[in-house]
């Protein structure tokens, strides 16, 4: 260790040893097998239910994926977007006009809906990132409107009212629809658990621990020749085009579309951020913990009209004055997924 490195600060010291593999805590090594049991048990599960079970299922994955990748971007990246319905209902709608206008099979057009998000969220970023803290954050929400707004104006598309997919292209997938729904359920579990095995091999990497240093403190990992403008545009790029991929699926499976239900803030970014303060933002475990405490509340009190959603609010308020670290954090004091060197 050389003079300089004796004499940094506190801050510049902890990264440098990020930086050098030695974060001090590592995940156990049963965490990600823990995480892909769960997912492939859910993935399974559907098989022995009827439709509406596959239903659900489906809607537990693709919210599962979602609140994953912000909880990277935001956990991880330091990067608050709260404007990621932009990118979801982006993805719908280009899922539409690759079967529409392009003549694409529907199963094909999910991935290359994705692709083409993550191409247009290129230029949006160097437009949001000229913004910084609470700026950046009303700037991507803008964002989103620009788009909701945009497509409700293309008559092509059903303007405001929205359009629902050619039937042909859906009875192509499948004439059955247990079989469709089952196919769907799937694949949006397939996703969730690509999504998290890919969020924790990032994490193990290099990339992953500048991303941690990034949102820590800009300016350190800046004088660890971290590149933090390239870093934070690149995961906002790549996470864009996870969403856009997610978002495609989400409408296929939903077979119609509209502005609104496509740039939904509440469906897709209030619920997605609910989640992940109360599973725990920055940890691993913390979506699928913040997914199983949303859909047990859902159902016990979603018939309760606007006082589930005051209760929603209550809890994650709550959450934030007593336990910040979310749920996924009071198990990480009991080191029940992480451990000391």
């Amino acid at each position: 260790m050389s003079v300089s490195d004796r004499k940094a600060p506190p801050m510049r010291a902890r990264l440098a040893t990020m930086m050098q593999g030695g974060t001090g805590w590592v995940m156990r090594a049963r965490t990600p097998w823990l995480l892909a049991g769960t997912l492939v048990a859910g993935a399974l599960l559907p098989l022995l239910g009827d439709n509406h079970a596959r239903q659900f299922g489906f809607e537990f994955a693709t919210i599962l994926t979602l609140a994953c990748l912000w909880n990277l971007l935001a956990g991880y990246a330091g990067v608050i977007s709260i404007g990621q319905q932009a990118f979801v209902g982006l993805g719908g709608y280009l899922l539409v006009c690759l079967i529409v206008f392009a003549g694409l099979p529907a199963l094909a057009a999910v991935p290359l809906a994705g692709l083409l998000t993550g191409l247009i969220a290129l230029p949006a970023a160097g437009l949001v990132f000229r913004l910084r803290g609470p700026h950046f954050a009303i700037g991507t929400w803008v964002l989103a409107e620009v788009f909701r707004l945009g497509f409700a104006q293309v008559s092509a598309l059903g303007g405001g009212s929205g359009m629902s997919l050619p039937v042909p292209a859906i009875l192509a997938i499948s004439h059955s629809r247990p079989a469709r729904l089952l196919l769907f359920y799937e694949l949006a579990a397939g996703l969730a658990l690509a999504t998290h095995l890919l969020a924790w091999r990032l994490l193990r990497s290099r990339y992953g621990l500048a991303l941690t240093a990034i949102r820590d403190s800009e300016a350190a990992a800046a004088s660890l020749g971290v590149d933090v403008g390239l870093l934070k545009r690149a995961a906002f790029v790549l996470i864009a085009g996870l969403t856009g991929l997610t978002g495609a699926l989400l409408f296929l499976q939903n077979v119609r579309i509209s502005p609104d239900a496509a740039f939904s803030v509440n469906d897709w970014t209030a619920t997605i951020i609910f989640i992940v303060v109360i599973g725990g933002i920055g940890r691993l475990e913390g979506p699928l913990i913040g997914c199983a405490v949303f859909f047990s509340f859902r159902a016990a009190f979603a018939e309760s009209g606007p006082w589930y959603l005051m209760g929603l609010g209550a809890l994650a308020i709550g959450m934030m004055l007593v336990q910040r670290r979310g749920i996924a954090g009071v198990l990480e004091s009991k080191r029940y997924f992480f451990e000391k060197k």
